[in-house]
């Protein structure tokens, strides 16, 4: 089956969706894959090395809306050269990165050369199309016309099925995955801590965009009193993002400079490390407005590396870790459930033992990529033949 997957979201750019997409369908057995990407930097010497053919054309939206001008005038400019490579590569099938904007491209592409669609779905683009009458109805058209939709969590599953009032059984559900060759256990190494800037210090991991919906906040808020029971704590923050500088000032409001790391954005070689060297990883994530967390890749590379996992009661994310046998599920809306779950693992090395080995064989069973990909290969053959 020759397959091509239609995304903006898509490496080099960041985006827990696009590289879920891209892991995916590279790893897919006797099928052809063609990609069609947002042009983006660096995506040339990406392309060069990715070993399925990737199309580039501007994919970016401002507006996902079909009835504004501007939004009109956004499709009509990416129908034309998307429909004239769907007619060179011939696909039997389109599978687009989220309901809008692909989706709805792929819909129009239908109407002129019948090729079938199957949707992605992330969550948070379709809680924020359900606060528009106008994209609801536009998501309602695409779920329609699409052969299947393929949500990363129950969770989302159930989104899909409320915002586009799709039937349950139109809508699987398959989750991320992640590479355990790479994402591995490895003993603590005191000359990578001190590289690091970790020596002597226990390490709360967070890797994630700055933004409110990751908690980092929440974290930073929590330091304080965390500090009193585990004076040699310290939080690092991968990641970059718009709130970087209010959570700078959170820092600074909490007196909590000696605590706090911002790394920015390492090459994977040392985000692995990062995984691998801290003592407890933490993505305190919590809903803010229609923004969500759908899953949290982080949570099962963390999880891979064999580190106990702290998350957020909220979105998709306690169906990335076993609650209770690999990490922990508490409210992150305020700092409270931080400050006693956090102090409480750091000061019990055993059950952070114990947890690390359940987390690394939790995802060997449900999350490494040769058994989604078998699963993914069986769901797309069954939607074929449906």
């Amino acid at each position: 089956m020759r397959i091509l997957l239609l995304s903006e979201i898509f490496p080099p750019k960041i985006g827990g969706s696009g590289r879920w997409l891209w892991e995916l369908h590279r790893r897919l057995r006797g099928h052809e894959i063609h990609v069609i990407a947002d042009v983006v930097p660096g995506a040339a010497e990406f392309d060069a090395t990715a070993g399925v053919p990737i199309h580039r054309m501007p994919l970016h939206f401002r507006d996902w809306g079909l009835f504004d001008p501007r939004g009109g005038l956004q499709y009509i400019r990416r129908f034309a050269p998307l429909n004239r490579l769907v007619a060179r590569i011939q696909p039997d099938v389109i599978h687009c990165g989220r309901c809008l904007p692909e989706g709805l491209l792929a819909l129009l592409v239908k109407a002129r050369q019948r090729v079938p669609f199957t949707c992605f779905a992330h969550g948070e683009e379709l809680t924020l199309a359900d606060k528009s009458l106008e994209l609801r109805w536009l998501t309602r058209r695409v779920a329609s016309a699409a052969r299947s939709i393929v949500a990363n969590t129950h969770h989302t599953k159930q989104i899909v099925i409320k915002t586009s009032e799709a039937p349950a059984e139109k809508v699987a559900v398959l989750h991320p995955g992640v590479d355990t060759d790479r994402f591995t256990p490895v003993p603590p190494d005191p000359v990578m801590r001190e590289r690091l800037g970790w020596t002597g210090r226990q390490v709360v991991l967070t890797v994630g965009a700055l933004q409110k919906r990751k908690g980092q906040d929440m974290m930073i808020r929590a330091l304080p009193e965390i500090r009193r029971r585990c004076p040699d704590v310290l939080y690092a923050m991968i990641g970059e993002g718009w709130e970087r500088q209010y959570l700078e000032r959170i820092v600074a409001e909490c007196q909590v400079e000696d605590l706090v790391q911002f790394r920015g954005i390492p090459g994977d070689a040392e985000l692995i490390q990062c995984y691998q060297q801290c003592d407890l990883f933490a993505l305190p994530n919590r809903r803010v407005d229609w923004d969500l967390e759908g899953f949290g890749i982080v949570l099962i590379e963390a999880q891979a590396c064999g580190k106990p996992v702290i998350a957020g009661l909220s979105g998709g994310t306690a169906e990335a870790l076993e609650a209770g046998r690999t990490g922990e599920l508490v409210s992150c809306e305020t700092p409270d459930e931080l400050v006693r779950v956090v102090p409480a693992l750091l000061a019990d090395p055993h059950r952070r033992t114990l947890l690390s080995t359940r987390a690394r064989q939790s995802v060997l069973e449900r999350f490494d990529w040769p058994v989604l990909t078998r699963q993914a290969e069986a769901l797309f053959e069954a939607t074929r033949s449906a």
